[in-house]
Parts: C-alpha cells; structure tokens; sequence
C-alpha cells in the first residue's frame, strides 16, 4: 500500500490560504488591522448657508441690516461761544484807549460733530453727553435730507447720555434689541458720523462684554468692538445682524486718535434705563450711601488678614449720611449688599447706585476680622448735571 507523503498537500494549503488573505486585504484592507487605537475626532458637521429671498442677507449681506436702522442713525452737529481771554495790557487805561477793540476779549464760534439715534417718533434722540455739553446750538441732519435744531431734554454725565428732541414728522426710529442676548463674536455694525465725511457703516465682532475699570465714565458696563469707530461716531448707534441696536457707540482706545480696533458703547439696556428717567423727570436718580470706598490691594489684604482681595473698603463717611446712620465706620470692609457680593469699589457704588432712593439695603461688612450685617436706608446720589426741559 503506498503511503502519499503530506508535504505537498501542506504547501497547497499554504499558497491557498495566502490567496484567500491577499484577496481580502485587497477589497477590505482594515480587516486585520483590529489592535491599532482609533482616535475619533469632533468634525464640524456640513454648514449650508439658507438665504432668504433677497440675496442680501446673512453672510453674503448685511445691507438689509442697515436699510433697517440707518435711517434712524442722525449725524449731530453743534455749535459753541467761545469767550478768548483779553490781553494783558486791556486792564491798563492807556493801552485800553488806544487799542480797546484789540485788546478786548473776544468771542468765536467752536464747531464740534456726532452721532445720535432717533428713539421714537416723537422725536427723541439718544447720543452721548460729550457731544452735546456746554453746546449752544445744537443742529441734527437726518439721511432724507432733512435738518432741523434740535433742544436737550436732559444728561447723564457718569454715563455719558444724553436725550435731545426735535420737531419733525414721520420720523424713522431704530428698533431696540437685548444686549444681554450677546455673545463674544457676534457680528455687529457700528452706523455713525466720522470726521463729518458722512452716515458711514462699518463692521465687527463683540470683542467682550461688560468692560469696566477704564476711566471714561463715572459707571461703566461697556460692549467692546473691533467695529471701526472714530471721532464723529460717538453718539451712534452698533447694531446686529439684523438691524436692531444693541448699544450707543461712546468711545475708543487709541493712542493715534483713530480707530485701532478696540472700540467701546455702552449696551441698549442701562441706556433705555438712563432715557426714560430723563424724558419723564429730566435727569437720573440713583442710590447713594455718602461713602468713599477703594479696592483692597494686596498689601491691605494682608494687613486685614483677609483671604483674599475682594471687596471694598471705606476709607471715608459723610457724617450724618446714610452710611453713618446705618452704623458703617472707616475700615469696614464691606462684602455684600443685599446678597450681591461685591468685588472691588466699582461693584459696591455700582450696586448702590441701582437701588431706588429710600430703599432698604442690607450691608455685609467684615470689621476686625468679624462678619456684621447692617441695614441702611439709600437716598438720592447728588445729581452732577441740572436737568434741563
């Protein structure tokens, strides 16, 4: 019987089964690759951009934005006399028979230009303090064509607003949009007036929220913007996508005096609040506690045996104001009021200011290294403009 030897059947075996496993890691080439870690990665899903029917919307447009709230948007133009100092030899008799009329004071016009926003149909207009102060005549020029003198109705400087009125018909309005809606990267227009060469639109991102602690105003809660806003913008309006204001534009941080793409408004909120408190009573009223805080420095923080830095501390009293008659001393720190805690001076004056006048507040303080909560009773802060109807 002859035996067959197994050799060769092995090695068809073998040719075989490599065929088989070229043929697989040809069509599925990942079939023996199992050990290898997979790494998954966050892929953006597909982005179709949907326009509506006109072409300019979106990302292709803002114009339909700015058909919205331009007409709205007034350029501000005013006007002051400005009374020269006299020369020296006017207070001499002799020089002053000879040369009165030369040497007398005299007196020349001063030209400045803005922005506003028309607010209502009825003719109120929003735009910033500065703009209009110490103004003797004030004239507002609108996209129509039409101009027209323009009166204030009141001013805020620590905010720097102001509300002026004028006398014409079928005025456009802007319409008024939640700035707390806002997100770092939303695109915004800044709609204004710069270097008087004319209603001009310019566009951004919000760059931040809630900028404080820069020395333009007395209360600060600015909307930072990389919009191009310079000289003659202040008073305008920054709008969003969809023409609606967000803010009053106000000022810039620059060290040419043009645009470096850090520009400041103040957001349509506070600012709603600042208007109607002067179109109804002609000037803003806000909390007051007679107090002078400062921040807690690291030095004090130290010397207090404080954890940390936050809060303010009373470096002065009005005596017999709200605060000494709520038991606060010089040296308290103080922590919260009603319930808000308080991170440095801007917070604490910032908070108080918020309270209506003959509110009760209830006052955190740390005095000796002891918590000790007080009441006080907030009265009406000094107002630093006299209101004008």
């Amino acid at each position: 019987m002859n035996s067959q030897k197994p050799f060769p059947f092995i090695v068809r075996a073998i040719i075989f089964g490599l065929a088989v496993a070229f043929v697989v890691l040809m069509i599925k080439p990942d079939t023996f690759d199992r050990g290898r870690p997979v790494v998954e990665l966050n892929t953006a899903s597909e982005e179709r951009f949907t326009l509506s029917d006109s072409p300019r919307t979106g990302p292709v447009s803002y114009a339909d934005a700015v058909k919205i709230a331009a007409p709205a948007v007034i350029n501000v133009y005013t006007t002051k006399v400005i009374t020269e100092k006299a020369s020296p030899l006017y207070s001499d008799p002799f020089f002053r028979y000879f040369f009165g009329e030369q040497l007398a004071p005299r007196k020349r016009l001063e030209s400045s230009l803005g922005s506003g926003v028309i607010v209502s149909d009825k003719g109120y207009v929003l735009t910033n303090n500065h703009v209009v102060a110490g103004a003797d005549e004030i004239q507002v020029a609108l996209r129509d064509g039409r101009s027209a003198e323009a009166s204030v109705v009141g001013t805020d400087p620590e905010s720097d607003l102001a509300v002026l009125k004028i006398e014409l018909k079928e005025l456009p309005s802007i319409t008024f949009s939640k700035s707390v809606d806002l997100r770092v990267g939303d695109v915004v227009l800044a709609i204004g007036n710069p270097f008087g060469v004319g209603q001009t639109v310019t566009m951004g991102i919000v760059s931040a929220t809630g900028r404080d602690h820069l020395g333009i105003n007395t209360f600060e809660n600015f909307i930072q913007t990389d919009a191009a806003i310079n000289p003659g913008n202040s008073g305008g309006a920054l709008i969003n996508a969809y023409g609606h204001l967000i803010g009053i534009n106000t000022a810039i941080f620059s060290k040419s005096g043009g645009s470096q793409g850090i520009g400041f408004a103040i957001p349509v909120e506070p600012a709603i609040n600042v208007m109607q408190q002067i179109i109804q009573s002609g000037h803003v009223s806000r909390g007051w506690l007679g107090i002078e805080v400062q921040d807690i420095t690291p030095a004090l923080a130290e010397s207090f045996d404080l954890k940390n830095n936050a809060g303010a501390i009373i470096a002065g009293i009005l005596r017999s104001g709200p605060a000494a008659q709520a038991g606060l001393r010089p040296g308290d720190i103080i922590t919260q009021i009603d319930s808000e805690s308080v991170r440095d001076s801007k917070d604490a004056m910032n908070i108080i200011a918020a309270k209506k006048p003959k509110s009760e507040i209830t006052i955190e303080i740390i005095r000796q290294g002891k918590k000790i909560e007080l009441k006080g009773n907030v009265t009406e802060r000094p107002s630093q403009s006299k209101p004008k109807r």
